[in-house]
């Protein structure tokens, strides 16, 4: 039995992913330690795993705090993460170093440990992976790090580098993993053709596994389902303008609201709309007709693997371009944060719901996303590294 120790991030797109990993691992009889803040030790340890808590400054859902749209505002709170974590995990595990290392894309004390300790080390990246060209083809998303507090940004990890011995640059440690697992659909991957599969293994999502997941009732009518994900919920006139839309449609509609909104601000809802703060959402797409969507790409990944038309309404970082890759993929439509009118919301659900076209695209590409071979592939990988 190995000790394998999983760096995640106090955050549902960061954590939920990898638990279908992490319990793979933990059936095939390792030891699996996964560092998480105590807000997230119970969803940790529905894998199996053995959560140890850390200290985290990261924005905590369960106290209404809510995470910054991108940029470097987002990029300097991964970076304090992994300042104040990795002297947290060289201090509780200095007597019982793990054999392996998994981090997430943000789990930055993950890699810095793995080196330090000369460990094995495996990234498992819920979201795109770089790949040829990446740097020069993402650089106008990219410009915030050319303005000048963006260089003090570079600089800064720099000097976090420095001081823990570290001889790489941003780019190369956030971006260049040694080996990665990638858990989202190869479909949903920009450029995947220039993706360097010697280092990265499509293994897909594995959503047939989610042992926090609730279960749900079917409906008499289609349902749609209506969510903006577990950090960008604060948008109330999103919500009225989606009420106004399915209302007196023959349809049961099911809103995720979140945590930072009051449902007693919207009054009396019609008879088909119910209003949640959370729902569980894979269970709720097994039913669904259609998916209104902020395009995170666990929301995607869900989407095209019940095979449900979406329709992506992006409100920040990498969900406009997951949106985009959705209409590529033919299997739903995209309304811009500013496009979004009762009528426009109405119009794009009916639309997808009732394309033959979208219905085959989707038939075929959640076949292959199911066929990727998900939690035992990436487990196969960390053995073959142990």
């Amino acid at each position: 039995m190995s000790h394998i120790l999983m760096v995640a991030v106090g955050a549902h797109g960061h954590l939920n992913p990898h638990l279908p990993v992490l319990a793979e691992l933990v059936e095939r009889g390792h030891r699996v330690s996964v560092s998480v803040p105590e807000s997230f030790a119970d969803i940790a340890a529905s894998s199996g795993a053995t959560p140890l808590v850390i200290s985290s400054d990261l924005p905590d859902e369960t106290k209404n705090e809510q995470w910054p749209e991108g940029g470097v505002e987002a990029m300097d709170l991964f970076l304090d993460e992994g300042r104040g974590v990795l002297p947290q995990l060289e201090a509780a595990l200095a007597d019982d170093r793990p054999d392996a290392v998994l981090y997430d894309i943000g789990g930055y004390a993950g890699r810095a440990l793995a080196h330090r300790w000369n460990l094995p080390l495996l990234q498992l990246s819920p979201s795109m992976v770089a790949w040829e060209g990446y740097e020069a083809d993402m650089a106008e998303a990219r410009a915030f790090l050319d303005t000048p507090e963006g260089k003090e940004f570079l600089s800064r990890f720099d000097r976090w580098l420095a001081e823990i011995g570290i001889e790489s640059t941003f780019d190369e440690f956030t971006g260049r993993p040694p080996r990665c697992a990638v858990l989202l659909p190869k479909a949903m991957q920009p450029n995947a053709d220039r993706v360097d599969e010697s280092v990265y293994t499509f293994v897909g999502p594995s959503l047939d596994r989610r042992p926090h997941q609730g279960e749900w009732p079917e409906s008499d009518r289609p349902l749609l389902l209506v969510s903006l994900g577990s950090a960008y919920t604060d948008r109330p006139e999103f919500y009225r303008a989606c009420i106004e839309a399915f209302t007196g449609l023959d349809w049961q509609v099911v809103i995720s609201i979140g945590r930072y909104v009051d449902p007693a601000e919207f009054g009396e809802v019609p008879p088909n709309i119910e209003l949640h703060r959370w729902v569980p959402q894979l269970a709720v797409l097994s039913r669904a007709s259609a998916f209104v969507t902020h395009a995170g790409m666990g929301g995607c990944s869900e989407g095209l693997y019940h095979e449900v038309p979406m329709v992506a309404v992006p409100q920040a970082v990498d969900q406009f371009f997951n949106a985009h890759c959705l209409v590529e993929l033919g299997v739903g439509t995209q309304l811009s944060a500013d496009e979004v009118t009762p009528e426009a919301l109405r119009e794009a659900v009916l639309s997808v719901a009732g394309s033959p076209v979208v219905a085959e695209n989707l038939a075929r590409h959640g076949a292959e996303l199911r066929a990727a071979g998900g939690a035992a592939a990436a487990a196969d990988i960390v053995e073959r590294m142990l």
